[in-house]
């Protein structure tokens, strides 16, 4: 098991992780740092816990209109029915939604080990 400590909003944070994702979550983390301190920035300081929040929901949204625009390209490719390519287009959608939803697992397991913390 993997020791990562990441920092956000100034904090550090130990995590553990499946071996080998250590630079994995360590990019996430930098990411959630960036978007907490774009909040940071425009609301101020209104508390850790509320930051770590509103930031999560903001990646949420990011990841519900990358589902969105993921199932509109799904449904365009289905619908397309004689272009070229369309079966290693719906191989391709699939393997990202496969992609997405594995990226969504991470992000969860991620937040449970810091609601742990």
């Amino acid at each position: 098991m993997g020791q990562v400590v990441v920092k956000v909003n100034g904090r550090d944070f130990a995590l553990s992780c499946a071996d080998g994702q250590e630079p994995r979550i360590r990019r996430l983390a930098q990411y959630v740092d960036a978007k907490v301190g774009e909040l940071a920035k425009n609301l101020g300081q209104i508390g850790e816990a509320r930051l770590i929040l509103l930031a999560a929901l903001v990646i949420a949204d990011e990841l519900s209109d990358a589902n969105e625009a993921l199932q509109q390209e799904r449904n365009r490719s289905g619908a397309g029915g004689g272009r070229p390519g369309g079966a290693a287009g719906g191989e391709a959608t699939a393997a990202a939604a496969s992609g997405i939803r594995g990226i969504a697992d991470r992000i969860e397991s991620i937040a449970a080990r810091i609601e742990t913390s």
